[in-house]
Order: structure tokens, then C-alpha cells, then sequence
């Protein structure tokens, strides 16, 4: 198993991979961390393509090819399992060949191809919840995962919509989701986003977000996913929600503390 439960699941890296010096500077922070705690369960995360970007103009990513290429030098240099979103399903198969961990963005938790694709190729499989769903509908994309007999089956939550460019984070989710018996992550950074709010991209109110990943781990959830950048408004998305990477040192440790007090 990918995930372990006495360990604090830490998903983070940059929105968009961008290129390979960024990913070294980002896993460099994320190698230090798990020296100084080893309670810390570290997947290293990014994108190869932004495939639901708002405006037609934005950019997208450095693709597919060069994107494994990164995820193998991220994994051979510091020995972090990996995770990326697909958004096809021929490209599950060829992306499982290098990233442990295979995202079903949220817009497309509920198409049964793409999430059958993934299931496929015995990877782990982590799947965001829809803005669009609650989470007690979250249970019947998790039973199409556990009859098509996924590997191991994450579940995150990052946000619902809440009228229009807002989101809202109901505490209530982790429980309900958690029944399921698979881990429940929250998504702290892409829950602080305004979406559609900033004239063609997304806004965001990036100071939330160690709020909410303190509250969701009180509340039971599992993990913490988190976008995190040198200087996140160069960044060529989620400029508005990703935390800077010098704030990730003193968020950690109240992590961890939220995690082993809730510990059994």
C-alpha cells in the first residue's frame, strides 16, 4: 500500500511541472522536510498539461513526453513516488509505465472510461471529487473503482461550488467519505480558488489554505494535497492558490501534530 495510515500523506509540488529546474527546487524543500520528519509520507505532484484552463489563450504545459521525462529524474534523484492527472484514457497506460499515482481530475470523476483506464493499469488511482457532487455521491465513483478491482483508490475533496466563482469546503465530507473505507484527502489549495474570477483565469485566496488544511486533518481527513511554487505568481497557473514554497517549513509541523493527536 501507497498510503500509510500512521504516516501523514503530503501530496505537493508545483500546479504545473513548467520545466525541470522549478521540480529540482520544489523536491529539494520536500527531500529536506522528510529528513527532518519522517512521519511525513511524501508523493511528489504536477502537471504535464492544464487541459480545463479558463481562457483558450493560457497556457497548457510541457506535455506529455517531457513530463515522464521530469517524473523519472524527480523519482531516481530523490526517491518520491509520483502522481499526474490524465485526462484521456490512452494515455492512462502510458503514463502508469513511470507515475505511481494516477488522478481523475474533478470535472471528469464520473467518466467511466477515463476512470477505468486507470483502474486498469494496477496503479494507485486517486480520484477529485466533482464540485458539482456531494459527498455522499462520491461512493458510487468509488464502486466503480472497487469492481473494476483498482490497486488502491484515494478520494479528495476540493471544494463545492458555492453559487457563482466561489467554493466552500463542508468539514462533513471527510466523515461521509471515509465510510467508504478508502483515504480522503483535501485539497487545499485548488479550494481556495475563485474560479473563472480573474478576467480569463481563476482567482484565489491563497492565504486559506493552511487554514483548511488544519481543519480537514481535525476533521479526519487522511492526507493533504497542496500546490506549492517558488513564487507563485509566476507561475503559468493556480498563480492565486498556490502556497509559496518557503511557507511549507512551518505549515508541516502543525500538520503533523493535528495528525498524530488524531491518531487512535
Amino acid at each position: 500500500m501507497l498510503y500509510q495510515p500512521d504516516k501523514l500523506l503530503l501530496i505537493a509540488g508545483p500546479c504545473s511541472l513548467e520545466n525541470r529546474d522549478l521540480c529540482r527546487e520544489v523536491a529539494d524543500t520536500l527531500g529536506k522536510l522528510k529528513q527532518e520528519y519522517p512521519a511525513l509520507n511524501i508523493i511528489f505532484k504536477g502537471s504535464f498539461d492544464k487541459a480545463n484552463r479558463t481562457s483558450i489563450k493560457s497556457q497548457r504545459g510541457i506535455g506529455i513526453d517531457e513530463g515522464l521525462k521530469i517524473f523519472q529524474s524527480i523519482k531516481e534523484e530523490y526517491g518520491f513516488p509520483t502522481l499526474t492527472d490524465i485526462h484521456l484514457p490512452d494515455q492512462a497506460a502510458m503514463v502508469s509505465k513511470v507515475v505511481d499515482v494516477l488522478q481523475i481530475p474533478a470535472f471528469l470523476c464520473r467518466q467511466t472510461d477515463l476512470v477505468s483506464a486507470a483502474a486498469e493499469t494496477g496503479s494507485v488511482v486517486n480520484v477529485k471529487k466533482g464540485q458539482f457532487l456531494s459527498p455522499q455521491e462520491m461512493t458510487h465513483v468509488v464502486h466503480k473503482l472497487e469492481s473494476l478491482e483498482a490497486k488502491e483508490i484515494w478520494q479528495t475533496e476540493r471544494g463545492s461550488s458555492f453559487g457563482y466563482q466561489n467554493l466552500v469546503v463542508d468539514m462533513r465530507s471527510f466523515g461521509i467519505m471515509n465510510e467508504s473505507g478508502h483515504p480522503t484527502i483535501i485539497d487545499a489549495t485548488h479550494s481556495v480558488q475563485l474560479p473563472g474570477a480573474g478576467n480569463g483565469t481563476s482567482g484565489g485566496q491563497r492565504e486559506f489554505v493552511p487554514l483548511l488544511a488544519r481543519a480537514a486533518l481535525a476533521a479526519g481527513a487522511n492526507g493533504v494535497f497542496l500546490e506549492t511554487h517558488p513564487n507563485p505568481d509566476k507561475a503559468i497557473s493556480d498563480a492565486a492558490t498556490q502556497l509559496p514554497l518557503n511557507e511549507l517549513a512551518s505549515l508541516v509541523p502543525q500538520l503533523l501534530a493535528i495528525k498524530m493527536a488524531s491518531m487512535p
